[in-house]
């Protein structure tokens, strides 16, 4: 059975790195935080990848889709400070709140908390090293990566969303979205 493959101590220490809202994905199944069981993973993405090439820019299916990094510092919401919301630039889901965003001087956007629901967290054990890669809930899209402990007295939690600027779109109070992808 698969809840025998991963021993229990090693879900402790994975669930500890990765912090309270931890899931781990694998094989279409969703380790569940609450209820310390498997459960069959809901596929959330809509689109198959060529669809999804399709719609979105060559350089944000490279980031959404294909788990990309943009280069530091280039992104137009690094340094962005309007009141809005940031939505997912590929299925337009609510993301963070403008309130949620600080400067945190790491070349990408940077914002201590989602809305609720709206983020997953995933075990990313790419280019040998463990993190917490996020993606939006919706579409399953993948965002960048949360950093925790950093010491950021300065915000509520003591954790960084660090965001790809092209994962994101952002909503005017007014209802008008910003869907520039350049500086």
């Amino acid at each position: 059975m698969y809840h025998r493959a991963v021993s229990r101590s090693t879900l402790t220490i994975i669930r500890n790195y990765l912090g309270r809202d931890f899931t781990l994905r694998t094989h279409r199944r969703t380790f569940s935080r609450t209820s310390g069981t498997l459960k069959e993973s809901t596929i959330s993405a809509k689109k198959t990848n060529e669809e999804w090439r399709k719609t979105l820019s060559p350089q944000r299916y490279h980031i959404l889709r294909e788990k990309g990094t943009e280069v530091r510092g280039t992104g137009l919401y690094n340094e962005h400070n309007e009141t809005g919301v940031y939505l997912c630039a590929a299925c337009h889901s609510r993301l963070y709140e403008s309130s949620h965003k600080f400067s945190s001087g790491c070349g990408w956007p940077a914002f201590y908390d989602s809305v609720p629901g709206a983020v997953n967290r995933n075990l990313d054990t790419s280019f040998g090293r463990i993190r917490t890669e996020i993606t939006c809930s919706n579409c399953d899209s993948h965002l960048g990566h949360v950093f925790q402990g950093e010491g950021y007295n300065y915000t509520p939690a003591d954790e960084r969303h660090c965001v790809n600027s092209l994962s994101l779109k952002f909503e005017r109070p007014d209802g008008s979205v910003d869907d520039s992808e350049d500086k």
